[in-house]
């Protein structure tokens, strides 16, 4: 477990009687803002133990039934502690973060390690390149040189995941990326929206941070491709997925980390493309659909699974929808009058319901509610921190590019044990220098909205 240290808490201004009890925190005051931050970081690492001997760096306890957690959510904390270290400048997990990170690259460094590839989904992979991406972004310290580097996992990730091998080969459902990595694993045949919203985010990311266009061209065409299945509907609501041969037997569950990847990666590419008005109206149209179906009354809300069961996956989604709409805030500012105050007012609900655990300060799920719900895990804990980081975005400096200060070494070609590869653009002289999550749809009768749905 990390602990903060008396010195740490000290300059942080936590003082004695806020150790304990509820949490409170004035959300008008980023420094009570990071305060608050700062225990709810400190309690999430509770449920890590991979800094203990005899545990796994990187990774929480699991997967089920040996612990609550699949592989992908180790990398989402992390990219969870990255976000919170980039908005408050705390810098007291660097250590577990890149032992972490650096532990679970793989022996090829593209997030593919031994002990996982045989159940590895595509989104699983993506969910650990963001947080390289994330490391790349905001000038987290670099690993040293005989390690992997930051922009160059980032960069394998992307292009083991444009290779065909991964891909549909033809029809309606061509170029669509499969849910699962292997044909033995079942959903290989679910082309869904989180595998394909992942790549299309780091493709976004990955154009931004070089302008190279190729990353731009092949962004574009998933967000297209996407679009074209009828995943996005015409209201812009985000569906799950549907099935080969053909794409149509569409799943229309609706969870909010599909259509904050999207926004995420529709403000990268607006700001990539100095404000392009094919982007900007995909941005408000997510936006505006998503306040609606996901902020009920101004407060995040689950509603494929609050009413009934949600898994521990799906326990974490509202954090990536908040810190997701705090990057749009950054790199789209004319959203921010429109988004930051119904993350304010979620933010507001979410800490009111933190009087759980031994501390009397852990968080539950359900935030509409207005009390602590009884269970506690490191996804309540993730939402939380990622909704009190999300109000810091927009006074924060967006995201580096290799052109404004990022520092990590890229690798056009990381990844190229493949036998086939994307052809990329030109390498410009700035790159040079700067160089199961659906796994919930095959859980218990309790989600009886999706018993239908075949996995093959």
């Amino acid at each position: 477990m990390v602990r903060l240290s008396t010195t740490v808490l000290a300059t942080l201004g936590l003082v004695a009687e806020r150790a304990y009890g509820a949490l409170t925190v004035n959300l008008d005051d980023p420094a009570s803002i990071k305060e608050t931050a700062a225990l709810v970081a400190k309690d999430l690492l509770t449920f890590y133990r991979g800094d203990e001997p005899g545990w796994v760096p990187g990774i929480l306890p699991g997967p089920p039934p040996d612990g609550d957690y699949y592989w992908w959510q180790g990398g989402a904390m992390w990219g969870a502690l990255l976000d919170y270290r980039y908005h408050t400048g705390d810098k007291q997990f660097d250590a577990s973060m890149t032992k972490a990170l650096l532990f679970q690259t793989g022996p090829d460094a593209d997030f593919m390690p031994p002990n996982w590839t045989a159940s590895m989904g595509n989104d699983d992979q993506a969910f650990w390149g963001f947080s390289a991406m994330l490391a790349t972004e905001t000038g987290y310290t670099d690993p040293p040189e005989d390690q992997p580097q930051w922009l160059a996992l980032a960069q394998a990730v992307f292009n083991e995941q444009t290779h065909e091998d991964r891909r549909v080969a033809d029809g309606r459902c061509e170029w669509g990326l499969r849910w699962q990595v292997y044909p033995s694993n079942n959903g290989y045949n679910y082309i869904n929206t989180v595998a394909n919203a992942c790549y299309f985010n780091i493709g976004a990311r990955l154009a931004r941070y070089t302008d190279n266009s190729t990353y731009a061209d092949l962004a574009s065409k998933t967000f297209d491709l996407i679009q074209r299945l009828g995943y996005i509907s015409d209201k812009w609501d985000v569906y799950d997925g549907a099935h080969l041969p053909d794409c149509t037997d569409i799943n229309k569950a609706q969870f909010s980390y599909n259509a904050a990847m999207l926004l995420q990666g529709c403000a990268f590419m607006y700001n990539h493309t100095e404000g392009g008005e094919i982007w900007k109206t995909r941005i408000d149209g997510l936006v505006g659909r998503m306040l609606e179906i996901f902020f009920p009354n101004d407060t995040a809300f689950e509603p494929s699974c609050e009413n009934a069961n949600c898994n521990a996956d799906m326990e974490s989604f509202k954090g990536f929808m908040h810190r997701w709409m705090g990057t749009t805030m950054q790199l789209a500012p004319y959203t921010r009058e429109k988004i930051l105050p119904v993350l304010k007012k979620s933010t507001e609900a979410a800490v009111k319901q933190c009087t759980g655990g031994d501390n009397g300060r852990m968080c539950g799920f359900h935030w509409t509610t207005g009390v602590f719900d009884g269970k506690t895990g490191a996804g309540q804990q993730m939402n939380v921190l990622g909704a009190l980081v999300s109000l810091l975005a927009p006074d924060t400096a967006p995201p580096l590019t290799n052109q404004t200060g990022g520092t990590s070494k890229g690798d056009a070609n990381a990844g190229s044990n493949q036998p086939l590869m994307p052809t990329f653009a030109p390498i410009t002289t700035g790159d040079k220098a700067g160089a199961g999550i659906l796994t919930a749809l095959m859980i218990t009768g309790s989600l009886s909205a999706f018993a239908w749905m075949s996995m093959d």
